[in-house]
């Protein structure tokens, strides 16, 4: 019994992958589109461009399912409902609400000697009609959301606070002088912010007035 020749063995052709029939109308419309993409026409009718554009999602459907590509879940859906509660359970900074608090405490510690330092005497401190302010910059927004008590960033530029309320975020605030002790004697503060991160606080201080809530 003669051996074969391996060389003389004819090679078997590698099978050449069909032709997606399913998706021929796209196929073809898409090889249209792109051979003449500024003059391409489109058509008036609203169910010729409909059916086009489902035609062109079913095939890019079909390619990402083709390629194991995981698309985004559909508006609505259970997914995407999910992914929604995910998102918003985490702030969009990545941070944990236990990083968040950290940082907003010491942007409260500045805060609030900055606006001590400021509190010295002077003869409008009399009438509780001295002035105060302090500027700061909290470039993570989320961050200021949590020292002012917000439950997330900011959506205002300017907002009036009220003692009780500012002084639950920031403390308590006393200035110290000779024989006496300083107050924010002004019935709100103003909070201003920006989004570049600048923020301002304002208000009066001077000594406690008959007419000003007992702290």
């Amino acid at each position: 019994m003669k051996r074969q020749n391996d060389d003389s063995a004819v090679p078997v052709p590698a099978k050449k992958p069909r032709a997606n029939t399913a998706h021929a109308a796209a196929v073809a419309l898409v090889n249209s589109i792109l051979a003449n993409p500024k003059s391409y026409p489109i058509s008036g009718n609203e169910d010729v461009v409909r059916k086009s554009l489902v035609d062109l999602a079913s095939y890019a459907r079909s390619l990402e399912a083709q390629l194991g590509v995981s698309s985004a879940p559909v508006a609505g859906s259970s997914k995407a409902k999910a992914a929604a509660t995910a998102v918003a359970a985490k702030p969009a900074t990545g941070r944990s609400q236990a990083d968040l608090e950290v940082a907003a405490e010491k942007l409260r510690k500045a805060a609030v000697s900055g606006i001590k330092k400021q509190m010295s005497w002077k003869p409008s401190c009399k009438t509780g009609s001295a002035k105060w302010s302090y500027d700061g910059i909290c470039n993570d927004p989320e961050v200021f959301g949590c020292l002012m008590g917000l439950g997330g960033p900011p959506t205002f530029k300017m907002k009036k606070f009220t003692v009780d309320e500012f002084e639950r975020c920031l403390g308590s605030i006393r200035g110290s002088v000779r024989y006496d002790t300083l107050y924010i004697t002004s019935k709100e503060v103003t909070v201003r912010w920006s989004d570049t991160g600048e923020f301002k606080f304002s208000g009066s201080y001077g000594k406690w007035q008959p007419s000003t809530a007992d702290y």
